[in-house]
């Protein structure tokens, strides 16, 4: 049942907490991961915005 009962008889329909845990810092294959990923996103978003130049008709 997710609801409480509080000393008036009245419902508390507070969702419950998560557990709290501690992130744990990345490892250095993540790390290696998160470099390659974001130079593959560079790449590409560099290279739309190459071919959205050239393709204008800008004078």
């Amino acid at each position: 049942m997710p609801y409480t009962t509080e000393d008036g008889g009245r419902l508390n329909n507070f969702a419950k907490e998560p557990k709290v845990y501690t992130a744990e810092p990345p490892s250095t294959n993540e790390k290696r991961n998160y470099i390659l990923w974001g130079a593959v996103a560079a790449t590409l978003v560099g290279g739309v915005i190459f071919i959205a130049f050239s393709v204008s008709n800008v004078s």
